[in-house]
Order: structure tokens, then C-alpha cells, then sequence
């Protein structure tokens, strides 16, 4: 599981983001995945998954203060490209996130039920078969399925020293 962290979120506008790039940029590097792309940004695509009575989007729309959002992330179309099964929790202020990377060609099998097994995995690292597992286990328990697909454009700032400050638009 990914150490905790705290996350903030804005709304803001356009012209407070240049601003605000401006500001961050003076102690903060662009990310791996942001330097030299247009704009700084990359496509992120994120498809939830949910049950019949969207338990875990009213979770959110609640505030609950102890909540958790199964996710299938991906950065782009190519067939070669892993995705990313998530279970992403919330326990009041901090954020802990399990994160499962498997082929491509796995996802539609894992989505359709299949129990998840070492020849999806996209990387041999134990913990990962581990997160994939446990989100098995609560889509199951769920009965959640694919309900909607979020895609956006992401320019993320972080720390010189460490992951232990991460801005992103």
C-alpha cells in the first residue's frame, strides 16, 4: 500500500492555474511523465466502478469520512500499455491507495468476474497481485461494475527530494 498522504482539492481557473504554475515552479520539478509534453500534460483515464446504488459515489457526495473508490486507471490507448487497478481509500484527512498493474489484454477478464492470477499481472512485484486480489474481493462483494469513464489532461509538479509534495492541474 502507498504510504499515506493528504490531499487538497480547488476549484480554480484558468488564469489561477498559470499563476499558480508560475508560483510552484520555483520549488517544484515537472514529473517524469510531464516533461516536454505540450502544455506540460498527459492524458489520465479512469474508469470507476460502482454498484447498482452507487454506494461509493454517495460516500463521496456524503463526506464521509471513511470511504473508498475502486478505479481502473490507464495514459493511454496503446494495446502494450499496462492498466492500474486501484482501490483508492479515504480515512478522514489521509489518503491510501493499493495499486495492481496488469496487461492490457487481462483487464476486459478481470472486469468481466475472472478471479485475478499471476499471468495478468503486467509486474511480478507480490504487492501487486496482493492489490489486485483485494480489489477482486470488494468488486465481488459489491457487485460493482464499470459505470463511468473520466479522462482529463494532468501537469504535475513534485518535490526535488522526495514524492512528499506532488501539485498537479
Amino acid at each position: 500500500m502507498q504510504r499515506q498522504r493528504f490531499e487538497r482539492k480547488y476549484f480554480i481557473t484558468e488564469r489561477q492555474a498559470l499563476q499558480m504554475r508560475e508560483f510552484v515552479k520555483h520549488y517544484l520539478v515537472l514529473d517524469e511523465f510531464s516533461v516536454g509534453k505540450p502544455d506540460f500534460s498527459y492524458p489520465v483515464h479512469s474508469v470507476y466502478l460502482d454498484s447498482d446504488d452507487l454506494m461509493t459515489y454517495w460516500a463521496t457526495v456524503h463526506c464521509e469520512k471513511k470511504r473508498f473508490k475502486l478505479r481502473v486507471r490507464f495514459y493511454d490507448n496503446n494495446p502494450e500499455s499496462p492498466l492500474f487497478f486501484e482501490i483508492k481509500r479515504r480515512e478522514n484527512e489521509c489518503v491510501l491507495k493499493q495499486r495492481g498493474t496488469v496487461l492490457r489484454s487481462a483487464g476486459p477478464v478481470l472486469l468481466a468476474g475472472h478471479l485475478p492470477g499471476p499471468e495478468h499481472m503486467a509486474s511480478n512485484k507480490p504487492h501487486h497481485l496482493a492489490a489486485l486480489q483485494r480489489f477482486s474481493y470488494i468488486m465481488h462483494k459489491l457487485n460493482a461494475r464499470p459505470m463511468v469513464h473520466v479522462g482529463y489532461m494532468r501537469e504535475a509538479w513534485v518535490s526535488r527530494q522526495s514524492n512528499s509534495v506532488r501539485v498537479t492541474f
